[in-house]
């Protein structure tokens, strides 16, 4: 089996992580930290918002089952990219709509997607998600690793990511993780 991985930002790490374990040929998700100048940062340096990094996830999956286009309109679907530095209640940008191609290919995906999510009208207003190229990423502290998936009745997850689980699970059917007896 061929691994690939795709970085992207869709505001708190937190949401998107529990979204993408959701799909069939995703075979991890780690949240972390890309696109910034601080060296090895930690969640408190992140939340300021000085140190420039996204809140991030780094997508291991396995190209043959699902593709790195596949994934981005996922990414486009299940969070704003027309909001600038801001989802929801989370501002700054930390929570900046961003991906991070590390190929030329990837970053040659990610503006054919873009231009079809435009192209297609479905927010009705104009992206503002940031094509950054993945110069390192840092991985987050172990505590947001399943955050969802460990804290399903905390106010945040109830409230922000479920509603996020809800939608990709409505709307990318047959892109889901088969269940096993």
């Amino acid at each position: 089996m061929t691994t690939a991985t795709a970085v992207v930002g869709g505001g708190c790490f937190w949401c998107t992580e529990a979204v993408f374990l959701e799909l069939e040929g995703v075979l991890d998700v780690k949240s972390g930290y890309a696109g910034g100048t601080t060296v090895n940062p930690t969640y408190e340096q992140i939340c300021t918002g000085r140190t420039g990094h996204a809140e991030v996830i780094r997508i291991s999956y396995d190209p043959a089952v699902i593709s790195y286009a596949d994934l981005l309109r996922v990414f486009f679907a299940t969070h704003d990219p027309t909001t600038l530095n801001r989802q929801g209640n989370d501002v700054g940008t930390q929570y900046r709509s961003s991906i991070f191609p590390e190929t030329e290919e990837q970053a040659r995906v990610a503006r054919e997607v873009m231009a079809e999510i435009e192209a297609r009208g479905i927010w009705g207003r104009p992206l503002v998600t940031t094509i950054e190229p993945l110069t390192v990423f840092y991985p987050a502290e172990a505590y947001h690793d399943d955050y969802y998936a460990r804290n399903p009745n905390a106010g945040y997850c109830r409230v922000v990511v479920a509603p996020k689980v809800s939608k990709v699970r409505k709307e990318f059917t047959d892109r889901l993780r088969r269940k096993t007896a």
